[in-house]
């Protein structure tokens, strides 16, 4: 025993004493190293073979033409202050520019005739055709839109289609071969090919068009390049971005796996020149399918709301709340008589994880909540303010239950005299030129005043202020009196497209 435990001492001390110097080594020295000594298994695409997927998608990716009215093109022409940056690409015109017919792409999920594609392909279109893979053209009818996901459900009456197979979103992976498949550009089925750059990408496009960001804001963003945080919102974006080469005319189309199943629905591209630069962003199929069950069920959309409004955290974030951690939601203010208050959940507190998965961003808990229905059940961790960790069941609630817990209206202390400017009800055909139902026409600007600052001109048409449709000087006055957040807002519309700007 003696001989044989001197004999591994001296083994040990003589390895030790001829072992190599690890410190003397490269950094690619140490990494081949490591891993030849803890080797590590990972997957690899290989010489992946799209062929069979494309085969097996391409005939049930539809091509879209729906045709609109000279006063809803004009409406629908406009795509907000940053369509030079984040667009969506259903095939339609600028600015004012909006053709009376447009395209896009929809997927056919059901044998008897149900085609998923975006809101924004087929909202506020007179006449909705589709183009079968054998040419056949048929019309379509909506069965459900919805504008906070850019979903929407319409149907044929034709039987026996083909139809592509739902995957699971859930479980993609950056970096996975992914295909898009549509008709860009009014081409015929085309298929490209790309990887998942990023999952649950939020941009703010949904955001923007239902609520439209101040000319100060894209001044900001445009200054600076960093997107202005948006005001609390219905919609829901948890985008899976690709680098796959998709163009306008690609909304509504199918992003599928190399298995040739559905992982999202395309739906909008970031890009300074109109075309593909590489960043495109499809709806996550599991997100899709809860909106598409529901239009088909009930014809719109059953959303559950917790009832909260919260900040997503990263260090700058936390500075500015004076805390320490860096990740979760924090929880700005919480509704009365909402979902969350009833479970405990108070101002300061974070959301740290939605069942049982870290929460880093807002499309990580929006995503999960977009997925469920009032009275659904859903489990959070939150973080209470001295740091202990609690586990609570929340009952979402439905729209209409928070209607009476929004905030107050505020004070402005504008007036019309400050705007500086003297309004006209506009014209029936003044309103029938823009697509509008309501507006007063500025018939004057006092140099120096605020509309004068803001360059409103002579002859623009004021349709809202802060929200509230506006037909008289007496709306406008009663209007500027109040409003969500204390800012004044003014939005209209001219020959140049539309505008707003707000101000304290």
């Amino acid at each position: 025993m003696l001989a044989a435990f001197l004999g591994g001492a001296l083994a040990i001390g003589a390895y030790k004493l001829f072992e190599p110097n690890n410190d003397g080594l490269s950094l690619a020295e140490k990494q081949n190293l490591l891993f030849a000594n803890n080797p590590v298994k990972v997957s690899s695409a290989g010489a992946v073979d799209f062929v069979q997927a494309a085969a097996a998608v391409s005939p049930a990716v539809v091509h879209i033409k729906t045709t609109y009215s000279s006063n809803t093109a004009s409406d629908n022409g406009n795509m907000g202050g940053m369509e030079d940056f984040f667009n969506f690409f259903g095939g339609r015109g600028r600015r004012n520019m909006m053709p009376q017919a447009a395209s896009g792409s929809g997927v056919i999920l059901t044998a008897d005739g149900y085609i998923a594609t975006n809101n924004h392909v087929v909202d506020k279109a007179e006449k909705i055709e589709v183009v079968l893979s054998n040419k056949r053209k048929v019309l379509a009818k909506v069965i459900g839109k919805d504008p906070n996901t850019d979903l929407a459900l319409i149907k044929v009456d034709v039987d026996g289609l083909p139809f592509v197979k739902m995957g699971n979103s859930d479980n993609v992976q950056i970096g996975e071969w992914v295909l898009a498949v549509g008709f860009p550009l009014d081409l015929q089925t085309t298929v490209t090919a790309g990887i998942v750059s990023a999952k649950a990408r939020d941009i703010g496009i949904l955001k923007r068009e239902s609520q439209g960001y101040t000319q100060e804001e894209l001044m900001e963003m445009q200054r600076t390049g960093k997107r202005i945080q948006p005001q609390a919102s219905a919609a829901i974006e948890s985008f899976i971005q690709t680098d796959a080469a998709i163009n306008p005319g690609n909304s509504g189309g199918a992003l599928v796996n190399a298995n040739g199943e559905l992982i999202g629905i395309n739906s909008a591209i970031a890009t300074e020149t109109g075309r593909n630069e590489g960043y495109g962003f499809a709806i996550p199929i599991n997100l899709a399918k809860k909106i598409l069950e529901d239009f088909k069920e009930f014809g719109a959309v059953k959303r559950g709301y917790i009832g909260v409004n919260f900040t997503p955290l990263d260090a700058d974030a936390a500075e500015n709340l004076k805390i320490k951690d860096i990740n979760g939601l924090y929880v700005n203010e919480v509704l009365p008589d909402g979902a969350a208050a009833q479970a405990g959940i108070k101002t300061g507190d974070i959301i740290k994880k939605v069942e049982g998965k870290e929460i880093f961003d807002s499309p990580d808990l929006q995503e999960k909540i977009g997925r469920l229905r009032p009275g659904d059940k859903v489990n959070l961790t939150i973080q209470k303010a001295d740091g202990a960790m609690k586990n609570v069941v929340v009952t979402l609630k439905s729209e209409s239950s928070l209607a009476s817990a929004t905030k107050p209206a505020i004070k402005t202390g504008a007036t019309v005299a400050k705007l500086g400017a003297s309004f006209e009800p506009a014209s029936a055909a003044v309103k029938a030129k823009y697509g509008v139902k309501d507006g007063v026409v500025v018939t004057s600007v006092k140099p120096g005043a605020l509309f004068d600052y803001f360059d409103v001109q002579k002859g623009l048409l004021i349709t809202k202020v802060n929200g509230k449709p506006v037909n008289s000087t007496a709306d406008v006055e009663k209007a500027l009196e109040t409003s969500g957040n204390g800012k004044t807002t003014i939005s209209g519309v001219g020959d140049q497209g539309t505008f707003a700007f707000s101000f304290n």
